[in-house]
């Protein structure tokens, strides 16, 4: 026999388990299909385009730094700067040969800039140069820039002092040439072309360039002898000694108007520029994201007006105001968090195939799944706390009234 209950005893409310409140969260959602998926797209389409433009620029700078691996730190470029009176200063003729004496050196060649035109033939007017420059090249300069040859072969002591000419990869295309043996009209004359260089990635002019022997550019081309680069290798741990005695060395009288850079910071530098960029693009995925936020947010207002019947029986029953503010918040964090994985996975997608089609290593870091989950929840709970609370306001007599 049990005993009823004493008088004035107060009823406790049940209390709903995390299972509980998400499968109410969920039975709220598989309702409105339509809307729910309309409303998610928004958080997805914001969520993607984060990570996407994140995996993107990560594996950028992925592939520039793979990039500087195999190519190395260690190149120095000499140039000459301005003398004291803002004219253009020269290296001396015997510059490289000085260089070369560096004891850590261990190889380095030249290249001299030639007052004259490269065209596929002597019908091409003067003025049509596809911007290739000509230029006097040393026999060591292919070893020195670690660069290869695609077609054909490099300088060498004989073809040095002949109309031979080797072309830099994008001279090539421009010209279009895609093999050896043919001629081009240079300098007034016929030239051979005996090789065709791959990309240059550390001396993008070289690429831009059609390239003869010192003798040959001295005899055939009128060069003036005086080089205006000189490339350098050295131990990597010896770069900035060399670098420091390379304006003296050069030139002792006026080691001022010397000028010595590393091509390999070039590529940090687009490395940290991609950032700069991203925070950009990052910017427009956070609008997007923010204009899905907004969307969830009128998703489930509307939400709480059509179903004012079902929160006054759901009060009626005994639940609770913090439960149907539960409720509704829940199902504002499911709602976001379905946009918040479908976006992820869109994201990381878009990265791998962008990232495949470039021949980069697809990069999608760990930091930017969690800050996605992290701007999921975060929008989801802003946009349900309003709905949630306007719900639990509802009386039950007057949700039950209401058609």
């Amino acid at each position: 026999m049990t005993r009823g209950r004493r008088a004035g005893e107060r009823l406790s409310p049940g209390r709903l388990s995390p299972g509980d409140v998400l499968r109410v969260g969920a039975a709220g959602l598989r309702a409105r299909p339509t809307r729910v998926i309309l409303s998610a797209l928004g958080i997805a389409i914001g969520i993607a385009t984060m990570i996407a433009v994140i995996g993107i620029s990560s594996s950028s700078r992925e592939q520039l730094l793979r990039q500087l691996d195999r190519l190395g730190t260690d190149l120095l470029t000499v140039a000459p700067g301005q003398t004291m009176f803002g004219e253009q200063a020269k290296l001396p003729t015997r510059a490289l040969a000085m260089v070369q004496r560096i004891r850590p050196v261990r190889t380095a060649a030249a290249t001299g800039a030639i007052e004259a035109t490269i065209r596929r033939n002597n019908h091409v007017p003067d003025s049509v140069t596809g911007g290739i420059a000509v230029q006097a090249a040393s026999t060591e300069l292919l070893a020195t820039l670690e660069g290869a040859v695609v077609k054909g072969t490099w300088l060498n002591a004989a073809t040095a002092r002949q109309p031979a000419v080797v072309l830099g990869s994008t001279a090539a295309e421009r010209l279009g040439l895609a093999r050896t043996g043919v001629q081009v009209w240079m300098g007034g004359r016929w030239f051979t072309v005996v090789g065709i260089l791959g990309p240059m990635p550390l001396a993008p002019e070289i690429e831009r360039s059609a390239l003869v022997g010192f003798p040959a550019a001295e005899e055939l081309l009128g060069f003036d002898g005086f080089p205006t680069t000189i490339y350098e290798r050295s131990p990597e741990e010896a770069v900035e000694s060399v670098r420091e005695v390379l304006p003296r060395t050069v030139n002792p009288q006026n080691p001022e108007e010397v000028t010595v850079s590393r091509p390999s910071d070039a590529l940090e530098a687009k490395a940290a520029a991609a950032g700069a960029f991203t925070n950009l693009l990052l910017g427009l995925g956070a609008v997007a994201l923010l204009v899905g936020g907004v969307g969830v947010a009128n998703t489930m207002v509307i939400s709480v007006l059509e179903r004012r019947k079902e929160i006054g029986l759901r009060r009626s029953l005994g639940a609770t105001r913090g439960q149907v503010r539960l409720q509704f918040l829940a199902e504002s964090l499911l709602l976001s968090a379905l946009g918040g994985l479908v976006g992820a996975v869109l994201g990381a997608t878009a990265t791998t195939a962008y990232a495949l089609s470039r021949g980069w290593p697809p990069v999608v870091p760990l930091w930017a799944l969690g800050g996605a989950v992290a701007a999921t929840l975060l929008i989801g709970t802003i946009a349900g706390i309003y709905p949630a609370m306007r719900a639990a306001r509802l009386s039950p007599t007057v949700a039950l009234a209401a058609t």
